[in-house]
């Protein structure tokens, strides 16, 4: 097997990339995992239900790109913590409706100031230039 030295993985801007959406999502999962035990799927359909009210749990997975077990899983865990009630749909009783609770509105509220406060913090390391390339460069790597 050869080697093929003129490739440096680590300058390979899809492996930078994920480095990046690892290092930083894992920093802000110690918040959301010690304050609420939440795992980052169920901090993304709360944050969803937060955002854009109540939805079904393919909505979720559609708007999220997130596979529909996940989601399943995180529905049925945000459930026990009563962060999120269902709602069984008249017309097609297959289908719920999630909707976030009183208690889910809380966490989700604390959830959005730290989440702020975390982006401020990780931007802060950079110029106001830096952090508008930096978004521009994303938001066009993304598609969005």
């Amino acid at each position: 097997m050869s080697q093929n030295t003129d490739f440096d993985l680590t300058d390979f801007t899809p492996y930078l990339l994920n480095q990046a959406a690892d290092a930083t999502s894992l920093r802000f999962q110690r918040y959301y995992k010690s304050h609420y035990g939440m795992l980052r799927t169920e901090w993304r359909v709360l944050f969803h239900l937060g955002c854009y009210g109540d939805m079904t749990a393919k909505e979720i997975c559609d708007r999220a790109g997130l596979h529909k077990t996940k989601v399943s899983r995180a529905v049925s865990a945000l459930g026990q913590k009563r962060f999120l009630q269902r709602h069984e749909m008249a017309e097609d009783r297959r289908h719920e409706r999630l909707a976030i609770t009183t208690l889910g509105k809380r966490a989700f509220d604390d959830l959005i100031k730290e989440a702020q406060r975390f982006d401020s913090e990780l931007m802060g390391n950079l110029t106001k230039a830096e952090q508008g390339a930096l978004r521009t460069a994303l938001l066009k790597l993304a598609k969005i």
